[in-house]
């Protein structure tokens, strides 16, 4: 990963510094993200702002602007390795390997 000028002010970020990486619809999943980019050493801000959605609100996860390409990569990887993860649940799901084309008869 890269090193940062400003990694080691913890507190130092203003908001006005910050930028949107990511726009959710679900608390829980933005409260992930924001625990996945701090894993990652990347500071990050979860914010609720209106708009005209279903419920009136999106959430954004914020990141200082010197973070935001490494916090694009984190984020990606993780929906990738999720898709693939969910990919494979399913196929799991459908396997049965062949148990309806055997019987008891010697196997």
């Amino acid at each position: 990963m890269n090193k940062h000028p400003r990694k080691g002010g913890k507190g130092s970020t203003k908001l006005q510094d910050l930028v949107v990486v990511a726009f959710l619809d679900e608390m829980d999943q933005a409260r992930e993200y924001e625990t996945l980019l701090r894993l990652n050493d990347i500071p990050a801000v979860v914010r609720e702002h209106l708009d005209g959605g279903l419920d009136g609100k999106t959430i954004a996860i914020m990141v200082p602007e010197d973070y935001l390409d490494e916090a694009h990569v984190v984020i990606e990887s993780q929906d990738a390795y999720d898709d693939l993860c969910d990919f494979t649940m399913e196929e799991d799901e459908d396997l049965d390997f062949g148990a309806d084309d055997m019987d008891d008869e010697g196997y």
